[in-house]
């Protein structure tokens, strides 16, 4: 499925950036399962691995650029908007340069995943990408998603189909396979790539871009942009919360050092009790 394979990422979770590093070193490289995409996100693997970005002062002279609408503007001041701001001082203590006064183009579209179109190829991926799994499988009591589905339906209290739905798997069944739509889709979307966060980090030189939360997901998902969560702290119900650090194709070595810097200045991750 053309272009599709940009839209699912891996994103290991981890208790620390050394941990997460120490998994990337082991995932990144060329599959033979997935050769298109993996071929082409391994040639930007560092000689000498990943780990050697663990840079405590990796902050010092980073330029990155501070994301407001909507990430910030849509959490109204609140208890993790003002440890956001926070945050952004200690960035700019451990030698960061803030670029304030910024936007993607066209960020509302990129955000939405109907008007983007985002769905439709990622409903149209899903079905391709589990059919053509279960189908190598040696042994398996489901071959196709349409299986998945009757096999929910019919043992619905153990799927607890009633409670959760399986409304994704029905859409994606759905679909018809337009390959023609979907690579009119998908050339869109790389226009909104290249024409929103591409350009932004370009023409103000940045070397990753920093918001709260995981509102930006989207906008790296669609352009295969890597990023990284750390932890920031935890809001008025005791529930944790981060601060994305994302940039261009080939930037981990930076956002790996960005990262591990923030996370060795703030150490907001607290252990859960055992």
């Amino acid at each position: 499925m053309l272009g599709v394979l940009e839209l699912v990422k891996v994103w290991p979770i981890c208790r620390t950036v050394s941990d997460c590093v120490y998994v990337l070193d082991v995932i990144a490289g060329p599959d033979i399962r997935d050769e298109e995409a993996t071929s082409r996100a391994s040639r930007f693997i560092p000689c000498g691995g990943y780990a050697q970005f663990l840079n405590k002062d990796g902050l010092k002279g980073k330029r990155i650029g501070v994301v407001r609408h909507p990430f910030v503007s849509s959490l109204h001041g609140s208890f993790v908007a003002k440890t956001f701001e926070r945050h952004l001082e200690i960035l700019r203590e451990k030698g960061a340069v803030l670029v304030e006064n910024i936007e993607i183009s066209n960020i509302s579209e990129i955000l939405n995943p109907h008007e983007s179109g985002e769905i439709t190829v990622m409903l149209s991926d899903f079905k391709h990408s589990i059919n053509d799994y279960l189908k190598q499988l040696e042994s398996s009591p489901v071959r196709s998603l349409a299986d998945i589905i009757a096999f929910n339906e019919n043992n619905a209290e153990l799927e607890k189909t009633d409670e959760y739905g399986q409304d994704g798997f029905i859409k994606a069944e759905g679909m018809q396979g337009n390959e023609e739509e979907i690579k009119e889709i998908v050339k869109h979307l790389d226009e909104l790539c290249k024409e929103g966060f591409e350009k932004m980090m370009e023409e103000n030189e940045l070397d990753a871009m920093v918001t709260p939360g995981t509102k930006a997901i989207p906008v790296m998902a669609i352009g295969g942009y890597p990023g990284i969560t750390v932890p920031a702290g935890y809001d008025e119900h005791g529930i944790p919360f981060g601060m994305l650090f994302s940039g261009l194709k080939g930037s981990e070595p930076k956002l790996i050092e960005m990262a591990y810097g923030f996370e060795q200045a703030t150490m907001a991750r607290k252990p859960p009790p055992v």
